[in-house]
């Protein structure tokens, strides 16, 4: 059957050419080799479908190849990758087999097989056990599922092959009911959009995303790509209502019809229809007053046979297959003819459509199903998802089967099978690589599992085995706050039994998962040692050796170096006496023991030493088959060379243990984050810009918030010294909210926004920032850690700023003020480095290029600014820091034309001209040219000479000279012999000259941009 035509049909878009313009260049964009990405929004019913139709329709006759899919509500937990696998679908017809040769993608091609697995029930097997590093995290995460990786590999690498041969376009409709894993792979897929000729088009309900709503938090990080636009489709207004029912009516109807469904839509296009089809039905006799009764109203004309076909198709979903809606169907007696008749009659009302080619039926709105749906009696619907439940039952093994079987078994109240159906819709789940469907149908499991009568419970699972994998696959998901949970369960059920290594096994899991999380510390102490105390008195396993190796992690990061020593010892001769061949485990547990005692050799100032225990460490690891004690041995090393100021090398290891987390798949496990994250911060250090910024492109796959934040919040430093200060202004805010999930987001953001401030002219703002960040530092770690001493010398910087913006004002008593700050923060520095403890009992190299530049910084506060500590600040950071020594050199050079060595000052403006060039970094360029400029040094070519143009007329310079004496705008004309209103117009042009919204901020922006003359230059970075 065919949908038949319908009111309206085939009139043209109606008052969208802005949106349908953007789409356009979009798609032109991706056409050129520029991938783009549109996430189109808006309310149900509001038109995205139609403008998706549109742009397909356009893209096809350019010759694109048009891929769509549709993500369906089914449920709580959805269908895994559904829409990629009805676009896979279109792509098989349409190229030829052997680029789909890819064995990853069997799992989306209904007819493939999934390759088959040893006993996905079993319990998951027990990980190595990782302690807290440097960085301040810890404790282990579960596996990264390398099978998700792999297919999201497989569709990039599809969709790739596809873009080469011709452009594609690949629509992705109702993201609001994706599930997950559909989630993780649009993620995947927009954050490695670069030269494809791909363009990726997602629409969402906008009005369904409630606060919790697992779609939010991933919209909020998409939009944050350079490739990835955000489309709000928003109703429409009256006058284009009232042409879009005009249309709709083929200007047949009169005047005061079309304005009152106009009117009555509210510019919704999907009311509109619906309003004016009800009419057109009732012959002019009037219009049900909601919509509900519109939808309603459409479904009660149909004949009773019709009418039951559609509430039963409603119970399925969206959409129903012929031969599933046939065998419900006839399970409630009716024929069938009468259900062909019956269809046909859905069909010509416009109440099901028949999609594509295949034999399944499809609500033309979700609106109508809905409303269908909730018009269903209690006893009506319970029956007829039990009857959906007895297909499904006679499916087992096909895709999907389970997981619906679990759906409607708990809507028609069928306790146990919806129990079992959930455990098999785990295990499939963990097969398709879809690691978040899988919790969430092993929590419905434990929801149920009280629930279910001990005899009905499938026999091949407990509790416990439950709350074990919930475990699992809660850290393989990126959902390290839920492992906790079931942590916590976990031990509360192992400690009904008798048996000391199963209570002290999840005791040591839970501490580890207590570790990862700042302020949790005292907690996972307390865990792990009654795990100690369950097996202190036991002979050596692999069980004592974990305990005893973590115990020592915890021990280290607590600062008790003894203790610590001791337990790591004891776990190696636990590891060393349970290996017998077999006890693959232990040799896990003893290489993570080796590798804090590298870390306690290294704060003992064995760094050599330290080195070739971590090399021991990682080797027995690998040995063991220990992946995530792997990643932590190679971090460990990571950030002993880093420390000792051997950046080659660093960045040699680094390279090397990123890439094997990426092999492994463990690239967002705990130490592969870590490493990950490490990798943005040292390419930032060493002036591998581009390199950073793609390292830190966010996760193509749901990890936890912290994750997220981590990577955006060691990102943000670069943003800023680029000069996309819109961006990082949207970053640092974004990010602000989230320092309390961890306190180097809270350290990295606070030293971000603080430069942001600064380069803006806003130095109060910089003082907050840097405020935050120590006193975050200070709560978590307490006083005199080494990360305040950066944080106190921006802090320096921004006092020195305020003061010489006072000076420009002759404002003695605020320059006072900023002074004395400035001299605090200066010796808190001071004593941090002092009294702090390093990781190898003396400051680095960074931290003592970072107190001379403290030192430097109190140099300018009086204005009088010392050659000789920027010297010794640009000397500091010769161990490596490209981009810290060139802002240290501009400041040297401000110096050395203070006290008339001008030759001297234009050595070093050219030298970081040229790093401020090749880094990308316009800000620090920017400054350098001025300062030139300034100082009438020519840097070679014609760097000055693009930054001479004066943006002010001699009326407006002047108007602004006496704004930063402190004039008012009423002085202002008293002294230029013009009225106070032409004041104000001046202003105001000075103001968006200077993209400035107060006078103080203006003054501030001229002066650092050295559009005042000789003044103070400002602006600290």
């Amino acid at each position: 059957m065919r949908d038949v035509p319908r009111l309206g049909s085939g009139i043209p878009l109606v008052a969208r050419g802005r949106e349908m313009d953007r789409l356009r260049a979009a798609f032109e964009r991706a056409a050129s080799g520029s991938a783009a990405a549109v996430l189109v929004a808006g309310d149900a019913g509001v038109g995205k479908t139609r403008l998706t139709e549109e742009l397909a329709a356009m893209a096809r006759d350019k010759g694109a190849l048009v891929l769509a899919g549709r993500c369906l509500d089914a449920g709580e937990t959805g269908l895994p990758y559904l829409p990629f696998a009805e676009a896979l679908t279109q792509a098989r017809e349409a190229v030829p087999a052997d680029v789909l040769a890819r064995p990853a993608l069997a799992r989306l091609l209904p007819e493939n097989a999934v390759p088959a697995i040893a006993d996905p029930g079993r319990l998951a097997p027990e990980l190595p056990a990782v302690a807290r590093g440097a960085g301040g995290r810890g404790a282990s995460r579960p596996d990264q599922d390398v099978g998700q990786l792999q297919l999201f590999d497989a569709v990039y690498g599809l969709l790739s092959d596809l873009a080469e041969q011709a452009t594609v376009v690949l629509i992705l409709e109702d993201l609001h009911w994706a599930d997950g894993s559909t989630r993780g792979l649009l993620s995947f897929l927009l954050a490695r959009l670069r030269s494809q000729r791909l363009l990726i088009v997602g629409t969402y309900r906008s009005d369904d995303l409630h606060r919790r709503h697992p779609l939010r938090p991933l919209l909020a990080e998409l939009v944050r790509l350079p490739a990835v636009e955000r489309l709000e489709l928003a109703p429409f207004g009256v006058a284009d209502a009232r042409a879009f029912v005009g249309a709709l009516a083929e200007d047949l109807l009169p005047d005061e019809v079309v304005r009152e469904v106009a009117g009555r839509s509210e510019g919704n296009a999907f009311f509109a229809e619906e309003l004016l089809a009800a009419y057109t039905d009732y012959g002019g006799g009037g219009i049900p007053a909601t919509l509900v009764d519109v939808l309603l109203a459409r479904v009660e004309r149909l004949s009773p046979a019709a009418q039951q076909v559609v509430r039963v198709a409603s119970v399925a979903g969206r959409e129903v297959p012929h031969a599933r809606l046939r065998a419900v169907i006839g399970l409630s007696e009716l024929g069938t003819g009468e259900l062909e008749e019956a269809l046909r009659e859905a069909i010509q009302h416009h109440i099901l459509v028949v999609v594509g080619d295949w034999e399944v039926y499809s609500f033309r709105h979700a609106l109508l199903r809905e409303a269908a749906y909730s018009d269903l009696l209690p006893g009506e619907r319970v029956r007829l998802h039990a009857a959906y439940a007895k297909q499904f039952a006679a499916e087992q093994g096909t895709r999907g089967a389970a997981a619906a079987l679990a759906h409607h078994s708990m809507e028609s109240h069928a306790m146990a099978q919806a129990l079992a159906a959930s455990v098999a819709a785990a295990e499939e789940a963990e097969r398709l690589g879809a690691p978040a469907e899988s919790l969430k149908h092993i929590e419905r499991a434990l929801r149920l599992w009280d629930a279910v009568p001990e005899a009905d419970r499938p026999s091949d699972v407990d509790e416990l085995t439950l709350l074990r994998r919930a475990l699992w696959v809660a850290g393989t998901s990126g959902e390290p706050e839920r492992a906790i949970a079931y942590a916590r369960s976990a031990v509360k059920l192992a400690d009904q039994r008798d048996d000391p290594e199963l209570q002290a096994r999840l005791r040591r899991r839970l501490a580890q998962a207590l570790y990862i999380f700042d302020g949790r510390e005292a907690e996972a102490r307390e865990v792990i040692e009654q795990a100690w105390e369950l097996v202190a008195a036991r002979p050596p396993s692999e069980v004592r050796a974990w305990v005893l190796a973590v115990y020592a992690t915890i021990l280290r990061g607590a600062g008790m170096r003894e203790a610590a020593r001791e337990r790591a010892e004891m776990a190696v001769r636990d590891a060393r006496a349970a290996s017998d061949g077999t006890e693959v485990m232990a040799a896990g547990a003893e290489a993570d023991a080796l590798t804090t005692l590298a870390v306690l050799d290294e704060g003992e100032g064995r760094v050599e030493e330290s080195v070739e225990r971590l090399h021991e460490a990682r080797q027995k690891a690998v040995e063991a088959g220990a992946l995530q004690v792997e990643l932590r041995a190679w971090y460990m090393l990571v950030i002993n060379r880093y420390e000792q100021g051997h950046l080659d090398e660093a960045a040699r290891v680094l390279d090397a243990g990123v890439e094997r987390a990426r092999k492994t798949g463990m690239t967002w496990s705990t130490y592969g984050t870590e490493l990950r994250i490490f990798q943005v911060v040292l390419r930032y250090v060493s002036g591998d810009w581009d390199g950073a910024e793609a390292a830190a492109e966010p996760p193509g796959h749901r990890v936890s918030g912290t994750v997220s934040a981590r990577l955006a919040a060691v990102g943000a430093p670069l943003i800023v010294a680029r000069g996309r200060f819109a961006e990082a202004e949207r970053l640092v805010g974004d990010l602000r909210a989230e320092r309390h999930r961890d306190v180097q987001i809270a350290m990295v953001v606070g030293a971000a926004g603080a430069d942001l401030a600064c380069w803006r002219g806003r130095p109060e703002r910089a003082v907050e920032w840097v405020r935050e960040g120590l006193e975050s530092v200070l709560q978590v770690w307490g006083p005199w850690q080494l990360a305040g001493i950066k944080l106190a010398a921006l802090g320096v910087a921004a006092h020195a700023d305020i003061a010489a913006r006072a000076a420009v004002r002759r404002d003695t008593e605020a320059v006072q003020v900023a002074v004395e700050q400035g001299v605090q923060l200066a010796e808190h520095a001071r004593k941090t480095a002092s009294l702090g403890v390093p990781r190898t009992g003396t400051l680095g190299p960074e931290g003592r290029a970072w107190l001379a530049r403290a030192e430097a910084e109190a140099s300018r506060l009086r204005g009088n600014s010392d050659p000789e500590l920027w010297q010794a600040a640009v000397d500091g950071f010769d161990w490596g820091a490209v981009y810290e020594q060139a802002i240290c050199r501009w400041r040297l050079a401000e110096a050395l034309l203070g006290v008339d060595r001008r030759d001297e000052a234009a050595d070093e403006l050219r030298l970081v001209d040229q790093v401020a060039e090749r880094l990308g970094a316009r800000p620090l360029r920017d400054a350098v040219r001025r300062l030139a400029k300034r100082g009438r040094i020519t840097l070679g070519d014609a760097a000055v000479a693009r930054d001479t143009v004066d943006p002010f007329t001699p009326r407006e310079r002047a108007v602004l000279r006496l704004v930063a004496l402190g004039r008012t705008n009423r002085q202002i004309g008293d002294e230029l012999f013009i009225s106070e209103k032409t004041v104000s117009v001046h202003l105001s042009r000075i103001m968006a000259k200077l993209g400035a919204t107060r006078r103080a901020e203006a003054v501030a922006i001229a002066i650092d941009r050295g559009l005042l003359g000789d003044g103070p230059t400002g602006g600290s970075q």
